[in-house]
């Protein structure tokens, strides 16, 4: 069971932020749960879960969606070529490059990494914390 029961990432642009996170979800195996216009949301959740759920929507206060200084979203990638793949998808989306792909020994020996923005300044991370990096299995060893 997860600790995490969901997510938000606020955005000004539905239309333009489900695109963004679609290709990327996808390679995460996340599936779209529901699609939501009128009410200003997406939800995308594992295929085989039905938790960690993930939102991009409106805010719900009506205000204007802003990235908190800190703030940070970690997804977890199940190889190092799915962090880069990722990492590509999210700038070629139009997202900005925080840090590129690769390993960053200071947080564990392991750890794989890369950063970015969407389109709305949310920063992301896509980590793979598997030794080696290159076996495609589920989870993380």
């Amino acid at each position: 069971m997860s600790v995490i029961s969901h997510v938000c990432l606020g955005t000004a642009d539905l239309a333009r932020a489900v695109p963004f996170y679609a290709a990327l979800f996808e390679e995460l195996g996340l599936k779209l749960r529901f699609h939501e216009p009128a009410n200003g949301w997406a939800g995308w959740m594992p295929r085989d879960a039905d938790r960690p759920l993930v939102i991009v929507g409106r805010p719900w206060n009506g205000e204007a969606p802003n990235p908190g200084n800190g703030h940070m979203t970690a997804l977890t990638a199940r190889s190092r070529a799915s962090v880069d793949r990722c990492h590509a998808l999210a700038l070629a989306a139009g997202g900005t490059c925080e840090g590129p792909p690769g390993l960053r020994p200071h947080y564990h020996s392991a750890y794989y990494g890369a950063y970015f923005r969407d389109l709305d300044g949310n920063k992301l991370c896509v980590v793979c914390h598997r030794a080696g990096g290159d076996d495609e299995r589920e989870g993380d060893a």
